[in-house]
């Protein structure tokens, strides 16, 4: 199962969502991960494997709703684990 397939099962809320996104992006250093059913993710290695969020975030210039998307798009892509 996947992030984005957690979120649409509502196994994952806005709430939560937007809370991991925002901790993540406050402190990329720090732990963040969002427990799903009887699994969990982690916020910085669901990053750090895609590429195109990778990308947007070391870019300079890049806006707050960039970056906030490109840190969702890793979240729902990433594999539950």
């Amino acid at each position: 199962m996947t992030g984005g397939e957690a979120y649409r099962a509502k196994l994952i809320t806005d709430d939560a969502l937007d809370a991991a996104i925002a901790a993540y992006l406050a402190d990329p250093s720090k732990p963040v991960v969002l427990e799903i059913g009887n699994g969990s993710l982690d916020v910085a290695a669901a990053v750090l494997a895609n590429a195109y969020s990778t990308e947007v975030l070391a870019r300079e210039g890049v806006t707050a709703p960039q970056k906030r998307n490109a840190v969702k798009t890793a979240i729902l892509l990433a594999p539950v684990g």
